[in-house]
């Protein structure tokens, strides 16, 4: 079979990968970006109080080698490279690599789930910058499609969810909240992008799937001025307020996230398990999907789609 790409990008975030990465990680994540350095040192010690590092980079390394594998075991013999926008390999490197491996034309995945500028958008432009900045010799990069509510990609979360549920007594699962999260953005960004129309079919899907119908939606992980707009509620709040309201366990699903970095591990993990512990409420949060197996058909799936259509 002839195919129209020699190989697949899969386009990351990228983190740190050690304690000493974190500031220079930090100042090309927010260069051009007018914020406090108290801030910056906050987020610093969020890697830190996490294990010095962020698991992203190993995480889409171990998604790559799965997705491969399932690509050739279906008879797509089509190498899977990684490009990370603010960590080593930087697009530009993976370009030129992908140059010196004479890939002509490649398939680029997002590694993001819902739509904003920050995420698609800044990519794309990211990997544009890059390819003009190697000129002829780099591959020609063409993308696939959004897959937020992709069959495979909500079947993730039911299991993913069902195993959080398994942690709590079958009597309370009635009364026990289910609250899918996503990263807070700036309200006018939002407004430009289709980001929460998406994230609540992916929720709404996944709740109808589990025949599930106490949920809800938060926002987590904002930055920026405390006076801008950004996407309410926050996590910690409806911890809160849950409790008020006689919950005494949690599930929450961060939908907005494909692997389990500092956003999960600290703002949830940490930070709204504290917040948890002094409103007497117990979280059950459910992984990311990470390297699991229905998420990595997922991908697959996409790119062989995405392929078969170019055909």
């Amino acid at each position: 079979m002839v195919l129209p790409y020699q190989a697949v990008l899969l386009i990351a975030f990228g983190g740190p990968t050690s304690a000493e990465e974190i500031r220079p990680f930090l100042a090309r994540v927010t260069q051009g970006i007018a914020i406090p350095p108290q801030r910056l040192e906050d987020v610093a010690r969020h890697y830190e109080a996490v294990g010095g590092k962020s698991p992203l980079n190993e995480i889409t390394y171990r998604q790559a080698r799965a997705v491969q594998k399932l690509l050739r075991d279906r008879g797509m013999d089509l190498s899977v490279y990684v490009g990370m926008r603010n960590a080593a390999p930087f697009f530009v490197d993976v370009l030129r690599q992908m140059a010196n491996d004479r890939v002509e034309r490649a398939l680029g995945f997002i590694l993001s789930s819902h739509h904003t500028d920050a995420s698609w958008g800044r990519y794309q432009r990211n990997v544009a910058d890059a390819r003009f900045e190697i000129g002829a010799d780099s591959p020609e990069i063409d993308y696939c499609a959004g897959w937020h509510d992709h069959p495979l990609f909500i079947q993730t979360w039911c299991e993913l969810i069902r195993e959080s549920f398994a942690g709590i007594g079958r009597e309370q699962h009635p009364a026990t909240p289910l609250v899918f999260t996503a990263h807070s953005v700036p309200v006018p960004m939002a407004n430009r992008s289709s980001y929460v129309e998406q994230l609540e079919i992916t929720a709404h899907s996944v709740a109808e799937k589990i025949g599930y119908k106490n949920w809800s939606i938060a926002y987590q992980s904002r930055s920026g001025k405390p006076g801008d707009a950004w996407l309410e509620p926050d996590i910690n709040l409806v911890i809160r307020d849950l409790s008020v309201r006689g919950a005494t366990d949690v599930v929450i699903a961060p939908i907005g996230f494909v692997c389990d970095h500092v956003e999960v591990l600290y703002d949830l993990d940490i930070e709204a398990k504290k917040t948890a512990a002094q409103s007497g409420i117990r979280i059950h949060r459910a992984s990311c999907p990470n390297d699991y197996t229905t998420f990595i058909q997922m991908i697959a799936d996409v790119i062989v789609r995405s392929v078969q259509a170019r055909q």
